[in-house]
């Protein structure tokens, strides 16, 4: 081996080569058998100072056993490589259908590590050799050609690892199981050969394999992603409808799965109301709208259920600002809901018990006239729907404006005369004490018998002594009493129409914005009333 130059050491090689000729019969025998001469510690050195590139000489410190079984196993690759003159030169690694010896020979790391320098070829190719790629053989730094072709190796392909390799001009890693790699094809090294060098290597994408694969999602996956997109906005339509754009929405109606979602799943925390058929829940939409929820859970008949429907589309078209709205209704095989606004608790009886700020005459007369309005509107474009009329029901927002809240479409048309007899009821309610109500809690019909029975000094002491009137509004507010009176008789000369009412209630409302630069307030005593004049 011309690597080993020293003449001592030629002399070493040819009685080695001779042995493994005569005396040992494989490779591992000799290692097992073989030891090293006494000069060869001395050649090697002598060899390192001569030619300082041979690999084993940078190795520190260095390992003479290791060395020497280098020496052994280049003897015999040498040999089964079929070089010419192994004494002289070892040109090439040559395994080619070697399947029984290629293993053994690629196990000896310390050869490749120390691998001779006259290598220029190796050659593992046809062996079926499994494992990951051969990465000793990268010692070779020097060769001009690698063929590992025609094998099983497997994982990834040690790129970076050919950098050293400037003189390498011929690769084959054809006809393996190298692991995909889109980064090989777009790689330097790559570019320094070509693709016959990996046919059928595993490590290049197979733009055939993967054209196909597009074909078959494309034909298989689309058809099921329109599937699953169809299902999804069938689910949104007809469960989570609150999900489409405002104009693809269906107003009006509601979904079960939507009331779930606006309850956090019908929450004990957002109940506020419950009876034996009756739960009622405060709920947030997806646009934020505070809703109140009541759900009916008592069985009824197809026909009733139909009423019932119709009946939430009329209420769903009223529009009006004293009107509590109806934003729609929901249907279920458990239970029927309706819609409505959320809305402050408060209503008008609670607000004229209030001991610490009670209401004075301009606002009362600011709820009378909301009232009136929502009753014109009503009658004007609604006239099927009835509605209560008192304290209880009539609700307050914070600005003071009435809200009717419970109402009802008939099948037949609301009389007039009966309504304007419930406003008269109510101004009269908001007007009086409320000791004269108690007397009359819950007994309509008593209390207008009552009132109608009551002369004028007496009516004149029922009237809420806390609104603290002055002479121009105690005048207005007995107006307001005589018109309340008018309204509670049915009959039909006397009672007022609506138009009148809504006017008078009108004019009232407009003098109680402008205030007189004097006024007086009243106090009562017995048998009548007296003036007691003060600044405004």
């Amino acid at each position: 081996m011309a690597t080993i130059s020293a003449t001592c050491f030629l002399y070493i090689l040819s009685w080695l080569w001779l042995c493994t000729m005569t005396l040992c019969g494989t490779v591992l025998e000799d290692l097992k058998n073989l030891h090293p001469p006494p000069e060869f510690n001395s050649t090697i050195m002598t060899n390192c100072l001569n030619n300082p590139s041979l690999r084993y000489c940078s190795s520190t410190p260095m390992n003479f056993d290791e060395i020497f079984k280098y020496t052994i196993v280049a003897s015999h690759l040498c040999n089964e490589s079929k070089n010419p003159i192994c004494i002289e030169s070892f040109p090439k690694v040559d395994l080619r259908n070697r399947p029984n010896i290629a293993p053994l020979y690629l196990s000896f790391e310390f050869f490749w590590r120390y691998c001779p320098l006259t290598i220029v070829s190796i050659d593992v190719s046809n062996n079926s050799l499994k494992g990951n790629f051969p990465i000793d053989v990268l010692h070779c730094t020097q060769i001009h050609a690698l063929d590992l072709s025609i094998n099983e190796f497997s994982g990834d392909i040690p790129i970076q690892s050919f950098s050293p390799l400037t003189n390498l001009t011929f690769l084959n890693l054809s006809y393996n199981c190298f692991s995909e790699s889109e980064e090989l094809s777009d790689s330097q090294f790559f570019k320094r050969f070509n693709s016959s060098s990996f046919l059928h290597s595993g490590a290049l994408l197979d733009h055939r394999r993967f054209f196909t694969l597009k074909v078959v999602i494309l034909l298989v996956g689309f058809p099921i992603l329109v599937i699953l997109i169809v299902i999804f906005l069938a689910w949104v339509c007809f469960q989570r409808p609150d999900f489409l754009p405002r104009k693809l929405q269906r107003r009006r109606t509601f979904t079960p799965a939507i009331l779930n979602a606006a309850t956090s799943g019908f929450s004990s925390r957002n109940l506020v109301g419950k009876s034996d058929v009756v739960h009622i829940y405060k709920g947030v939409l997806r646009d934020g709208t505070q809703v109140k929820i009541e759900m009916y859970w008592d069985e009824i008949s197809r026909e009733r259920y139909r009423k019932f429907v119709e009946e939430c589309k009329v209420l769903s078209e009223l529009d009006h600002k004293n009107l509590v709205r109806v934003l729609g209704w929901c249907k279920s095989r458990k239970f029927r809901a309706v819609i409505t606004e959320w809305t402050r608790k408060e209503n008008v009886e609670m607000w004229l018990l209030s001991e610490s700020a009670p209401p004075p005459w301009s606002h009362r007369v600011k709820v009378l006239m909301g009232v009136v309005e929502c009753m014109q509107y009503l009658q004007e474009e609604w006239p099927q729907v009835d509605y209560d009329l008192n304290t209880s029901s009539v609700l307050l927002t914070q600005d003071l404006e009435p809200l009717i809240s419970r109402f009802k479409v008939v099948d037949h048309n609301i009389s007039t005369t009966r309504n304007i007899c419930k406003f008269g009821v109510f101004m009269l309610e908001v007007i009086l004490n409320r000791k004269v109500q108690e007397e009359f809690e819950g007994d309509a019909s008593g209390f207008i018998k009552y009132m109608r029975s009551v002369d004028h000094e007496e009516l004149q002491q029922m009237i809420d002594e806390r609104m603290e009137l002055g002479e121009t509004s105690f005048h207005q507010v007995k107006q307001a009493v005589s018109l309340g009176l008018m309204c509670i008789d049915q009959s039909n000369s006397e009672q007022p129409s609506l138009a009148f009412i809504s006017n008078s209630i009108a004019r009232a409302y407009k003098a109680t914005l402008v205030l007189p630069s004097a006024n007086h307030t009243i106090t009562r005593s017995h048998g009548g009333h007296r003036f007691k004049g003060h600044k405004t």
